[in-house]
């Protein structure tokens, strides 16, 4: 089975957005450390804006998660309501 993964800065910014990804993504691990967060999933991992939103109360583009994101592993697809990592068989 192939993981996927996401790494991002360990701020108040990106406190919601790996709230909303342990909440869409039930079989995702999540590894703190001081600086940053790592969220390993089993062959997808999906970030919804929506969720994201809900957690935040606010309107929240997609493109800003680019500026906390320090390294991620898998194919990528993005548009203005999910971006979503997964494994091509």
């Amino acid at each position: 089975m192939s993981q996927v993964f996401i790494v991002l800065q360990s701020n108040e910014e990106t406190r919601a957005i790996v709230e909303a990804i342990e909440q869409d993504n039930p079989r995702a691990k999540v590894t703190r450390q001081p600086a940053m967060v790592r969220i390993d999933a089993p062959e997808h991992l999906v970030i919804r804006r929506t969720t994201v939103e809900e957690k935040t109360g606010g309107a929240f583009d997609l493109q800003s998660l680019h500026i906390n994101l320090v390294t991620l592993g898998g194919h990528v697809s993005e548009d203005e309501d999910e971006l979503s990592l997964s494994w091509n068989h």
